[in-house]
């Protein structure tokens, strides 16, 4: 890495958007490039450039991701600086974006200073022609503190789904810009990021007799199979002007759910009755699935296991987050009855939560989960799509999630709280075990909330398993679901937690930025 000035000035969000971030640049100013940065080429034509704008992700005290997509074979090139001014700055030379990844690439940048503002500018090098250099792009993010500060960061899920696409005469996904503007550290995307199982077509009527007008692209036409297929439904979201000026200023921890390979998935599934499949065997449709999201996402990927998509993102003294993935390992979706115990996160997930939340130091041990807990949800007439499998004791997949509440318990874990989506509404849980079937845990809050840009539905029956009680709940009246977008049932939640006292304070919130709901929770010692 080089340290070199640069005289580009200001960030701007519609700098980003406009490509003229760092006009300035790498040629600007004078400034006398190393070998690996050369002089972008004269002609605008003979350019590369970004085809979806910037991202990063799991970001902490001295780490993130980034990641960028071409429109050619070229090498990402990277900047960053603690200021806008990019008067200082670390050169990295990033991975070359080829076919085989689709374009895309994604470069781990370490050594970053704690608890400051990182600005990263991106350039391409067109690796047919070296001298071809794109019009750079500037994103930041905040890296995780050292010390006790406050944070915020803005969480839910569901991004279009049910046919509700971009509508450019509606204003797009605007969900995303109401998040940015609350300027948060981080977002949780808590799973369901695409929908590989749900075409969107150019028009959609609605009740009233108005049409929901979609921005259409082929890969959208039919469920995903192919692995191009699944890439472009990535690629349609990312063509959302407020999700690309989200994803410039706010980082991402990415999960995925049923939605980014097909409804209510298995790994054992055979998909031998649904005609829209010509491919039927679940676990190469899963294969595919897992390699798209990785390649989209700004996921930082595990060294031993590549496809795994747990992980904890440690985000300064206050707040440990474990990022789960009840998808990967679960059994099958069955009525869920059995006396045995049966698999949902799986033993080695399970090890590796259970280890991680008796080690952590933070404040909050946060769970990020892509399904509620306590709310049930079918997978047709006899089957279960969660570990809740209706009212009564702990069976099945109950008996892992039971095992699972004991053992903090016994660990004296304190202050865990879960966060959410899935159902496509918004809801505050409080656990109780006094109202519980299984008694043998901690009370615990769990927080809803989605959809982002999807239908919403809801509300879902309670299981008292574990006693969840309702404290706040936000769903379509009875009879009505899969609202459009424009019924302004659309769904985040917001955490602020308090660098002094380290209390939470999660709020619920609409498309409008209302509050719906909110609560203080204050940590235990």
């Amino acid at each position: 890495m080089v340290r070199i000035a640069s005289t580009a000035r200001g960030f701007g969000r519609r700098r980003f958007l406009q490509g003229t971030a760092a006009a300035a640049g790498l040629a600007g100013a004078g400034l006398v490039l190393p070998a690996a940065f050369p002089r972008p080429a004269i002609a605008q034509g003979l350019r590369p450039w970004f085809t979806h704008g910037l991202q990063a992700g799991d970001v902490g005290l001295d780490s993130a991701v980034v990641w960028a997509r071409a429109d050619r074979a070229s090498r990402l090139l990277i900047e960053w600086s603690t200021t806008e001014s990019f008067q200082q700055v670390t050169q990295v030379v990033g991975p070359a974006m080829l076919e085989t990844s689709d374009l895309t690439a994604k470069q781990l940048l370490t050594g970053l200073p704690s608890g400051q503002t990182i600005f990263w500018r991106a350039t391409l090098q067109d690796l047919a022609d070296n001298a071809g250099l794109s019009e750079p792009l500037v994103g930041r993010f905040n890296t995780a503190p050292a010390e006790k500060r406050d944070l915020t960061f803005v969480w839910s899920g569901d991004t279009a789904g049910q046919g509700w696409g971009i509508n450019l005469e509606w204003g797009g996904m605007k969900i995303y810009e109401t998040m940015r503007q609350l300027r948060p550290d981080f977002f949780l995307h808590s799973g369901d990021t695409i929908y590989a199982d749900g075409p969107i077509l150019p028009a959609v009527a609605l009740p009233d007799g108005t049409v929901w007008k979609n921005v259409f692209i082929p890969e959208k036409a039919k469920v995903a199979e192919t692995l191009d297929e699944f890439r472009g439904n990535y690629k349609y979201n990312l063509m959302d002007q407020n999700l690309m000026a989200f994803n410039a200023e706010v980082p991402m921890v990415a999960q995925w759910d049923d939605h980014e390979t097909t409804n209510n998935w298995y790994p054992n599934e055979v998909l031998a009755t649904d005609d829209r499949y010509r491919v039927k065997n679940m676990a190469l449709l899963a294969a595919r699935a897992n390699r798209a999201f990785l390649e989209y996402m700004p996921v930082a990927e595990a060294e031993t296991e590549r496809a795994r998509i747990y992980r904890k993102i440690s985000y300064g003294p206050h707040l440990d987050l474990f990022v789960i993935d009840m998808r990967s390992y679960r059994g099958d979706n069955t009525a869920n009855l059995e006396e045995a115990e049966v698999p949902f996160l799986g033993k080695p997930q399970l090890a590796w939560l259970l280890r991680g939340l008796k080690e952590s130091k933070a404040t909050w041990k946060a769970i990020a989960a892509d399904m509620p807990l306590g709310l049930q949800v079918p997978d047709g007439k006899t089957a279960w799509e969660n570990q809740a499998n209706g009212d009564g004791p702990a069976l099945g997949r109950e008996k892992e999630t039971a095992g699972l509440l004991k053992a903090i318990k016994d660990g004296g874990i304190r202050n865990v709280v879960w966060f959410t989506a899935d159902v496509h509404y918004t809801a505050a849980h409080y656990y109780d075990p006094d109202k519980a079937q299984f008694q043998d845990f901690l009370p615990f809050w769990e927080f809803v909330s989605g959809p982002l840009n999807a239908g919403t539905f809801g509300p879902n029956k309670l299981d008292n398993t574990f006693g969840p009680e309702v404290r706040y709940v936000k769903a379509p009246a009875e009879g009505q679901v899969n609202l459009p977008p424009s019924a302004g049932m659309q769904f985040f939640g917001h955490v602020a937690i308090a660098g002094e006292s380290g209390a939470m304070t999660v709020t619920l919130k609409d498309l409008a930025n209302v509050d719906l709901f909110q609560v203080t929770l204050t940590p235990e010692a």
